[in-house]
């Protein structure tokens, strides 16, 4: 039965090692000039303003939870599509049911404003 599991840990195996060498290698042989505008905090390459107590705004965390939401959908439907044929009609409506839900639920966010980014 490990030996149905190799080719997966082995190609595991390579990718972690190939992801820690490239960082590894770049921490010990990359430049290193720090300057004191490099040190600067910064968020999505422009400066920060304002001070640290500052609320953001619901936007983002809605923003967040609607991806969450329509993420899980896609993590959802690639195993019903790969076993499509062996669920049947019954497994056919439950997924219609499913994507029935989150429709309405992206009818729902986008009337009350949710995909609105300038409100």
């Amino acid at each position: 039965m490990f030996s149905a599991y190799l080719p997966v840990f082995l190609m595991l195996g390579i990718a972690a090692l190939v992801a820690f060498g490239v960082f590894g290698l770049t921490s010990v042989l990359g430049p290193k000039n720090m300057t004191a505008e490099k040190a600067i905090p910064y968020e999505s390459g422009s400066e920060t303003t304002g001070a640290r107590h500052i609320r953001l705004s619901i936007k983002f965390y809605l923003t967040a939870i609607l991806f969450v939401v329509f993420d899980i959908e896609a993590v959802f439907l690639y195993p019903w599509a790969s076993l499509f044929a062996e669920l049947g009609w019954l497994g056919f409506f439950e997924m219609m049911l499913f994507l029935v839900v989150l429709g309405v639920t992206l009818v729902y966010a986008w009337r009350k404003g949710a995909l609105e980014w300038d409100n």
